[in-house]
C-alpha cells in the first residue's frame, strides 16, 4: 500500500487497554525506507496508533522535502539543523512525543524497522495489558527480515552476569546465543527479558518519566542496549512478545552504513569505530559490574585485531580504538562527533616546495 493510500485510513476511536500508542522513527538518507514505513504504520487506524513523530536528522537525500509535502494529519515531523546520530534522534523524538501527545505508550524504530501487517493490533490486545501479573514496563517485538527469518542484530536478550543459566551457557562457548533468546523462544508465550533494541520497542509513558531519555552523546551504536537494561536495572519489567511482530528491512543497510563490515572487523565508514567500541565499555560496564575487568581483558584484543581488516587506515583504526577504549573507561560521553571525525582523517603528505 502507497503512503498516499494509507493515510486515507482513519479508524474510528475505540476503547483499548493501551491507551494513546505514539510512533517515533528517526530517520536520515532513507527515503526508500521511510516511504513503506510510514505507509505501515499509518495503516493503523487512530485506535491503535495516535501519532507519529518523524524525526529527520539533517537528511540530505530529499527526505526533507518529502516529508513537508505530506498533509496526513497524524504526522508530526521535527527536523534537527544537524544529524545527531540515531541517539539523539531517539531523545529528540521521545521527547517531543511526550510532551506534544500525551501518550500513554510510545514505539520507537528507525526509517528501514517497521510493524508487521496487524503488528500494532497484536501489542493492544496483549494479555498483559488485562492481567496484573503479567504487566510489562516495556514490550520487545519480535523482528524479523521482511522475507522471513528472525533478524539476528533485533535478537533480545538477558543480562548473563544476572541469570547463572546464560551465564553458563554463554562461558561454556554459547558466544552470542549464550546470553540471546533462542528460536525456539519467538515460538513460546513470552517471556522477560533485559536488554532489546530500538526496533519494535514499546515503552509505556510511565517508564519514560522515570528513566528520562535514551543520552544523545552516544550518537550510534548500543543507545537502546543502554537504555533498556538501565531500564532493567532500576526495576522496570520488559516483555518479550513474539506475537507482536515487526520486520527490519536491512537489504542496503550494509552497503549503506557499514553494519555488516561492522560484524566483520571493517567499519565504513572508519570513524564508527570510536562510537561502537566506547558504547559497548559503557554496556559491558553497566552489564556485568565487578565483573567487567575480566571482561576487559577479554574483549579488548579481539577488538585489536580488527585492525587486520583496515589496510591503508590502520593508524586512524588505531586512534580511533585507543581513544574509544580511554573514553569508555573514563566514561567520556561528551565528545563532540567533530573530534571523532578529526580522529579518523588519514594522515595529510608532506606538502613539497
Amino acid at each position: 500500500m502507497t503512503l498516499e493510500k494509507a493515510v486515507e485510513l482513519d479508524g474510528a476511536p475505540a476503547v483499548s487497554p493501551v491507551g494513546r500508542l505514539v510512533a517515533v522513527v528517526v530517520t536520515y538518507n532513507r527515503l526508500d525506507k521511510l516511504k513503506p514505513t510510514l505507509a505501515r504504520l499509518l495503516e493503523s487506524p487512530a485506535a491503535e496508533l495516535a501519532a507519529v513523530v518523524v524525526v529527520d536528522n539533517a537528511s540530505t537525500d530529499g527526505t526533507t522535502a518529502w516529508l513537508a509535502s505530506l498533509s496526513e494529519p497524524r504526522l508530526d515531523i521535527r527536523s534537527s539543523a544537524r544529524n545527531r546520530g540515531g541517539a539523539g534522534g531517539f531523545e529528540m523524538g521521545m521527547g517531543h512525543a511526550m510532551q506534544a501527545h500525551a501518550p500513554d505508550w510510545l514505539v520507537v524504530m528507525d526509517d528501514d524497522g517497521r510493524p508487521a501487517a496487524g503488528g500494532l493490533a497484536a501489542f493492544h490486545a496483549l494479555p498483559a495489558h488485562r492481567d496484573p501479573a503479567r504487566t510489562w514496563d516495556a514490550v520487545a517485538a519480535a523482528v524479523y527480515f521482511p522475507e522471513g527469518g528472525i533478524c539476528e542484530m533485533n535478537r533480545p536478550s538477558r543480562n548473563p552476569f544476572w541469570h547463572s543459566r546464560e551465564f553458563l551457557r554463554t562461558l561454556f562457548g554459547g558466544g552470542r546465543s549464550g546470553f540471546h533468546l533462542q528460536p525456539a523462544d519467538y515460538e513460546g508465550d513470552g517471556m522477560q527479558i533485559d536488554v532489546t533494541s530500538f526496533v519494535g520497542f514499546f515503552i509505556s509513558a510511565a517508564a519514560v518519566r522515570r528513566i528520562g531519555y535514551p543520552d544523545p552523546d552516544l550518537f550510534i551504536y548500543g543507545d537502546d542496549g543502554l537504555y533498556t537494561l538501565g531500564l532493567t536495572k532500576s526495576g522496570g519489567r520488559i516483555g518479550f512478545e513474539p506475537g507482536v511482530r515487526f520486520e527490519h528491512d536491512l537489504t542496503t543497510f550494509a552497503a549503506k552504513d557499514g553494519a555488516e563490515g561492522a560484524q566483520r572487523g571493517r567499519f565504513i565508514p572508519l570513524w564508527k569505530v570510536y562510537y561502537y567500541h566506547r558504547n559497548l565499555l559503557l554496556l559491558y560496564r553497566m552489564a556485568a559490574g565487578w565483573l567487567f575487568w575480566p571482561v576487559l581483558l577479554l574483549v579488548v584484543p579481539k577488538w585489536l585485531s580488527k585492525l587486520r581488516a583496515h589496510p591503508g587506515e590502520r593508524r586512524a583504526f588505531l586512534r580511533l580504538m585507543l581513544r574509544a577504549i580511554r573514553d569508555g573507561l573514563l566514561r567520556r560521553r561528551a565528545v563532540p562527533h567533530a573530534a571523532v571525525l578529526e580522529l579518523a582523517k588519514p594522515p595529510q603528505p608532506p606538502k613539497t616546495g
